[in-house]
């Protein structure tokens, strides 16, 4: 099958840049960040603490190096951070908060719920002592990746930030896909991310950027953060070529709503299947579950490459499909054609 034909559903990170982005990256004045002498990422930098409401913002390489940089500025060697068990910090980052940072991670099960409980947060929560290390930073997410991109009401971030604030932890929020969660809750990023002391959220995500994350802050704690990122080698010097299309991305944000529809029409169509569970989506992430069919998601994944439709594994028998700015409707109609072939004949 040609590489035109495959649906890639694996990951909203998979879109190609648009051409406005393409002449933004060929057209963008540049110079050394290192030396802030960048004006399309100092640019770039005003315009997302804007778009989060914050004082400042730190352009980085990744999502991933986003969140590890809050990591080492929030806190000091041998303290814990205090997250969710299935936080895309503590699942898929390496152990990077104890390699780079020194830190120990005390995990909560929220559920479904997403965020512990103000009660969960102050139970988690650890005084220093001689015996103990103290807790240094609560992390929260929203959406939350791995319990299928659900959008976190702000009422349960800001009731968890505030536990941990009245014991002076600071909070922060991977927020890689918080434009998605302020859609889809109907609010403004600002109103999501008052609540917490830092935020991290992707430019190559749904905004559809080629590379590039955020963090942003006040700005003392931006002003480290940059500190921070030079020991992690994330220094960039004409950054520009690659902070401008991210200018472009931030004018994505509206249209992220396309993508929820989609999502929602693609677990519909999903869900119709015999032995398929996806129930319908608060954002461009929908998880199929196969259990009901026998179907496991190894065997779901190879059978859907080969017909043509991307995907990811995300628990033995749960399939994460996500929607984005290079899918369309058809694309979603032929996805759901596809996918039930393939479950037909798995469950032969």
């Amino acid at each position: 099958m040609s590489d035109d034909d495959f649906i890639d559903l694996r990951s909203d990170t998979v879109t190609a840049p648009s051409a406005e982005m393409r002449e933004a990256a060929a057209t963008a004045e540049v110079g050394d960040d290192v030396y802030r002498d960048d004006p399309t990422v100092n640019e770039l930098e005003r315009r997302a603490a804007e778009a989060v409401g914050t004082e400042a913002a730190l352009y980085v390489p990744s999502g991933t190096m986003a969140n590890q940089i809050a990591v080492h500025t929030h806190t000091e060697p041998g303290q814990e951070l205090l997250l969710e068990r299935e936080s895309h910090i503590y699942r898929w980052e390496l152990a990077g908060a104890a390699k780079l940072s020194g830190v120990q991670t005390r995990t909560i099960d929220a559920g479904e719920r997403c965020v512990p409980t103000p009660d969960a947060v102050r139970e988690g929560l650890v005084d220093e002592d001689l015996h103990r290390p103290g807790t240094g930073l609560l992390s929260v997410e929203n959406t939350h990746n791995y319990r299928g991109g659900i959008a976190v009401p702000v009422d349960r971030i800001a009731a968890a930030a505030e536990a941990a604030r009245d014991a002076d932890v600071p909070v922060h929020l991977d927020g890689a896909r918080v434009f998605n969660a302020a859609v889809a809750l109907g609010v403004d990023a600002s109103e999501i991310v008052d609540p917490v002391d830092s935020v991290t959220f992707c430019l190559s995500k749904g905004l559809g950027a080629p590379v590039g994350s955020i963090l942003a802050g006040d700005e003392a704690f931006v002003e480290e953060a940059r500190r921070v990122r030079k020991l992690f080698g994330g220094g960039m010097r004409q950054a520009g070529i690659i902070a401008a299309p991210g200018l472009r991305a931030l004018e994505n944000v509206d249209r992220l709503a396309e993508d929820h529809g989609n999502a929602e029409r693609l677990a519909a169509g999903l869900d119709a299947l015999d032995g398929v569970d996806a129930p319908a989506p608060d954002t461009n992430i929908v998880v199929a579950h196969t259990e009901a069919a026998g179907i496991p998601a190894e065997s779901l994944y190879a059978a859907c490459k080969d017909a043509g439709v991307g995907c990811v594994e995300f628990a033995e028998h749960t399939t994460r499909f996500t929607t984005h700015l290079d899918v369309d409707d058809a694309d979603v109609d032929e996805a759901v054609d596809r996918i039930a072939a393939v479950v037909d004949e798995l469950r032969e």
